[in-house]
């Protein structure tokens, strides 16, 4: 995401975040089932509030975790970190970051610490046969949507957790299974769509989305000069602006899942062409919303996007 709405107006937000019962949001943290322990809880610092609700949902009230990024106006590719934020890395046990670029900022601040925590990286966990790349060609970094992936690094994050705190594994392991089951659950989910939908086509503003949409069955239509053009910030090109307005006009695809968190005018014609035309749209974000933890965010994406198709 680099195109950013009302970005002037927002602030980057770094907030500890102990494990609690109750939703996650900017300020808070999901707390997964555990015992209460007297011990000081475990600090892990992640890049995302997304990977630091995982985090919470496999570390229960057993770890307290600073999400770096909370704002959903804020822009990984160009965040600084504040002196709070590092002394947090500093002191954490567990580093959790998303990798593939997406927020390289993390390396740069565990490079200032010196006294690197274990990290786990999702890009290194990815679990797709395939090199990772998008429709459009390139790397897609956001892997927080491909469920196979999110398994894997709960699983590593509950190693990595047991292996701090060995006499709370077994509490690890059981919130590790209960998120797991879950996950499988929401893949139950996008197969079911893929069995009614499979070959569908879709349209994007840009690639967050693309695991969903590829689990599910679903084939973006979208000229890649556009949606790279929306990710990376710069001018769509008239004609492949004209092109993508096409796929609403003629009715070429059947939905348009598009980036909330990113507006510019190319993107607000896309929006109102499918809304012109009676094509269903579906809103998804980068970071985790107000009052939702990890799982029940996908479960309204899934939800959405299985009411878009019909």
């Amino acid at each position: 995401m680099r195109i950013i709405v009302n970005r002037a107006g927002l602030a980057l937000v770094a907030a500890l975040t102990i494990s609690a019962c109750g939703s996650a949001d900017g300020a808070s943290s999901s707390a997964a089932a555990g015992s209460s322990g007297a011990q000081t809880p475990i600090p892990v610092v992640t890049s995302t509030n997304v990977w630091g609700d995982v985090v919470s949902q496999i570390g229960g009230d057993q770890v307290a975790v600073t999400a770096l990024i909370v704002d959903p106006a804020a822009d990984p590719h160009s965040f600084e970190p504040t002196a709070q934020a590092q002394l947090a890395l500093s002191k954490a046990a567990l580093v959790v970051e998303n990798g593939g670029g997406y927020d390289d900022f993390v390396q740069t601040m565990i490079d200032a610490a010196g006294a690197p925590a274990p990290v786990v990286t999702a890009v290194d966990l990815f679990a797709k046969d395939t090199d990772g790349a998008s429709d459009q060609g390139a790397f897609n970094e956001h892997v927080w949507y491909d469920f196979p992936t999110v398994g894997k690094v709960a699983s590593r994050i509950a190693d990595e957790l047991s292996s701090i705190a060995p006499a709370q594994a077994a509490v690890f392991q059981a919130n590790l299974s209960a998120f797991t089951g879950k996950l499988d659950g929401l893949t139950a989910e996008l197969d079911a769509i893929k069995a009614a939908h499979d070959g569908a086509p879709v349209a994007i503003t840009e690639p967050v989305p693309l695991y969903l949409t590829q689990a599910a069955g679903l084939v973006d239509k979208t000229p890649p000069e556009f949606s790279d053009a929306i990710e990376e910030g710069t001018d769509v090109p008239p004609t492949v602006l004209s092109d993508t307005l096409g796929l609403f006009t003629g009715k070429q695809v059947v939905a348009l899942v598009y980036n909330e968190q990113t507006s510019s005018p190319e993107t607000e014609k896309v929006l109102a062409a499918a809304k012109d035309n009676a094509i269903a749209t579906v809103g998804v974000t980068e970071t985790l919303p107000a009052g939702k933890d990890y799982l029940n965010w996908m479960d309204a994406n899934v939800t959405a996007l299985q009411g878009a198709l019909g």
